[in-house]
């Protein structure tokens, strides 16, 4: 990009460019657009599994993404990376979740795995992500967990996981509705972890990155960049982690951020 320190911008997903009605605003159209014409590198940084994103990315036409929260990474179309969750730690999820009366959901790079796909909890969060590669748990498949998602859990019943593994943390998804879900974080592998990755690989200093988020799966992204901004609309515990706090994503939140950079 002529003239300009940065190089690269990091977009949550849900929250930040999709609108609670699952819509995107032209305003941030136009301003990815406007980025990607000026050259800069835009990356997709989501919680959400990388085969349900395909409408999502041709819409806004980027080809490059980070997904399940930091453990799986793509440039261009290229695989960067790949980081399954520990086997054990997995298992250990899975019995404390069903001995709490807990659902889940796992996911791989191919498919969402639920423990009881059939329950009305489990159907609404499948309508509400638009979720399509789904099949009900067997066991198979538990070396290569790359996230998890927790339903039907309590405020109260978050540190029950810290204590099983304490390499990981909870994070609410900041949906409405779905407060009672939990992404399960790693502490060493999250959209930071990935961002630190990405920047790395593409020699990109941190100073020329942007990165725009909402919820607490994104505390680790907006602290790997230069200039993270924290949508009118995130978790109010994720403010501390961000360096600016722009509108929210239903009144031009990206589109307002990056012009107070001089981007736009």
């Amino acid at each position: 990009m002529t003239n300009s320190p940065y190089k690269i911008l990091f977009l949550d997903i849900d929250g930040t460019i999709l609108r609670p009605d699952d819509t995107i605003e032209e305003s941030t159209k136009q301003a990815i657009k406007e980025v990607r014409d000026k050259g800069m590198t835009i990356f997709l940084a989501t919680g959400r599994p990388l085969h349900e994103i395909s409408s999502i990315a041709k819409e806004l036409e980027i080809s490059s993404f980070i997904g399940y929260n930091g453990a799986y990474a793509v440039h261009d179309g290229q695989d960067i990376f790949k980081t399954p969750m520990n086997q054990n730690s997995v298992e250990k999820f899975i019995t404390l979740a069903n001995s709490h009366t807990h659902e889940f959901v796992l996911y791989t790079h191919k498919h969402n795995i639920f423990s009881n796909i059939d329950k009305e909890l489990i159907q609404t969060f499948i309508r509400t992500f638009h979720l399509h590669y789904n099949k009900p748990f067997s066991g198979n498949e538990l070396d290569q967990i790359l996230g998890i998602t927790l339903m039907n859990v309590s405020e109260n019943e978050v540190d029950l996981y810290k204590k099983v593994d304490s390499s990981i943390h909870l994070s609410q998804v900041n949906v409405e509705g779905l407060t009672h879900c939990y992404d399960v974080i790693r502490d060493t592998v999250n959209k930071g972890y990935a961002i630190e990755h990405i920047l790395n690989l593409l020699h990109i200093p941190k100073e020329a990155a942007i990165a725009f988020g909402d919820g607490m799966n994104d505390k680790e992204m907006l602290q790997l960049v230069g200039e993270g901004f924290a949508m009118g609309n995130a978790h109010p515990d994720l403010l501390p982690y961000a360096k600016h706090k722009t509108t929210s994503v239903t009144d031009s939140g990206i589109y307002n951020g990056l012009k107070s950079l001089a981007i736009l």
